[in-house]
């Protein structure tokens, strides 16, 4: 979601207007077994990378 807030300009004194921007983020349902396999992966290269 985008929107502005007015806040006041610290140099000036007066309020502007500025950009805010929210973003909302969700896990899908499999996310931790995504991550269990992406952790796996990486551990295995940095397993090959020390031999």
């Amino acid at each position: 979601m985008t929107s502005t807030v007015d806040m006041k300009d610290e140099s000036r004194g007066r309020p502007v207007q500025k950009a805010k921007i929210e973003i909302v983020l969700g896990k899908t349902e499999k996310f931790d077994e995504l991550m269990a396999a992406a952790v796996e992966a990486r551990e295995l290269r940095e397993g090959e990378e020390q031999s």
